[in-house]
């Protein structure tokens, strides 16, 4: 694995919305007439520093880039001067500082509404709404009859367009636990339902995805085990295997289709497996060891081709989903809601043991994804940017002291009390928040692990 494949889309992904979280922070507060001193991306000794602006604000880009800040003028920091004193942070009005703390969890949802609105209007190709069901039986969607080919055409009268739509209409009924009909086309074109009973069902192991704990994956056609291309360099490469080549058999088992080369590759990491290909109507033997990669904490095998993919498969695989400016912009908009919700139901679930903690991702995996959806091409790198926009915002407004939400949760207070909170309780509750943060870290940074070493 090229580390800077991963590294440099993370890095990127988060310069950018720190940024914008603390441009939110930065703008309002200009707005509201407060002095800001420095505005910072990333924690610790600044790399690069300079000074614009008419208060010669310092602009900072530090060793640490997980996080930032916006320093304002604050007597509670330093001495101010008495011509400054209207201009410091603590002399505002509650609704004013209140005003300059949202701002920073807003940009962010701003930034993944414009994200979206961009996706949408310009459209993208997307796997269809068709599904296919797990090897496991005792799962929600056998008990629900779902038959593989089903192409949903509604989840509870809710029209779906891609796969995507489909998966956060069917977390967000899983989370509430309800039963959901949905109105779908079997592959012989036969209008009819399915129902799905959530009741009950507990969102555990964060290392699978929650629609394959559900029993459902992506339908794919049977396509010929025919190679489309070969990386450089890879398994396939070096044992010889060419763009056109029929997989026929390996280790003596039949390979009548893609998919079950796939799988029997995927289980064999590091292990020699006996391939027997079919070249210009010739067989052909050679001998592939899969490359061992990491796939959401699972160790699998590789070997670094594509699919020769026929143009009717793909048709039958994936379809464009765009909408016109103004409809796409009210769709950007609510699926920034819908996410938010989703995420905020997702924490309380943890809490109630609905949902296991072992979903809560870490850097680590957050790199991963950010290396795999810059893989698949710009659509989906700037719709992942969208979705850690949105968590980043969700989490600041948790009413945790040290975040924004905990400072919004002291102005609250201070606005039905009609004071503010003591410096003691204010003390306190920064103790608390910061021994909190750090638990939550470790705990992410723990399942991090776990998936890295699990498997």
């Amino acid at each position: 694995m090229n580390l800077l494949e991963y590294l440099v889309p993370f890095i990127l992904a988060l310069g950018v919305l720190i940024f914008f979280h603390e441009l939110g922070h930065y703008l309002v507060a200009r707005w509201c007439g407060v002095k800001v001193l420095r505005f910072s991306i990333g924690f610790g000794k600044p790399l690069v520093k300079w000074s614009a602006g008419r208060d010669r604000t310092e602009w900072v880009v530090a060793a640490f880039p997980l996080g930032g800040y916006v320093r304002m003028l604050d007597e509670r920091e330093g001495d101010v001067a008495p011509e400054d004193r209207p201009r410091a942070f603590n002399t505002q009005s509650v609704w004013r500082r209140y005003a300059i703390v949202a701002a920073g969890p807003l940009a962010n949802f701003l930034l993944a509404i414009v994200l979206y609105w961009g996706l949408f209007s310009t459209g993208t190709e997307e796997l269809r709404p068709r599904l296919a069901l797990t090897e496991a039986t005792a799962t929600v969607a056998a008990r629900g009859g779902v038959q593989d080919g089903d192409l949903v055409v509604t989840v509870a009268g809710e029209s779906v367009q891609s796969w995507n739509e489909l998966r956060w209409a069917l977390l967000r009924h899983a989370l509430d636990g309800r039963t959901v009909d949905l109105r779908v086309r079997t592959i012989d074109n036969v209008d009819t339902f399915r129902q799905l009973n959530f009741s009950g069902v507990r969102i555990d192991d964060g290392r699978t995805d929650v629609i394959e704990q559900m029993g459902l994956r992506p339908w794919r056609p049977r396509v010929p085990a025919v190679v489309g291309e070969v990386m450089a360099g890879s398994a396939a490469d070096r044992a010889g295997l060419q763009a056109g080549d029929r997989v026929a058999f390996l280790d003596g088992v039949p390979i009548d289709n893609w998919l079950r080369l796939v799988e029997y590759v995927r289980e064999r990491p590091g292990q020699v497996i006996e391939a027997v290909i079919v070249r210009n109507g010739s067989e052909i033997r050679t001998e592939v060891v899969p490359d061992a990669v990491t796939d959401n904490g699972e160790n699998i095998g590789r070997i670094g081709i594509s699919v020769a993919e026929p143009t009717e498969a793909r048709e039958a695989m994936f379809t464009i989903v765009s909408y016109g400016p103004v409809e796409s912009l009210a769709k950007a908009a609510v699926k920034t809601w819908d996410t938010s919700v989703l995420t905020l139901k997702m924490i309380g679930r943890m809490f109630t043991g609905d949902v296991s903690w072992k979903n809560l991702s870490g850097p680590v995996t957050i790199a991963d994804y950010a290396g795999q959806t810059a893989k698949l091409g710009w659509a989906h790198y700037l719709g992942f940017v969208a979705l850690i926009s949105i968590s980043l915002g969700v989490l600041n407004l948790l009413p945790i002291p040290v975040l924004d939400g905990g400072h919004l949760l002291y102005y609250t207070i201070e606005i039905i009390k009609g004071g503010p909170v003591s410096e003691r309780a204010m003390a306190i509750g920064q103790q608390v928040g910061l021994v909190a943060l750090v638990m939550l870290m470790a705990f992410a940074f723990y399942n991090d692990i776990a998936r890295l070493f699990s498997g």
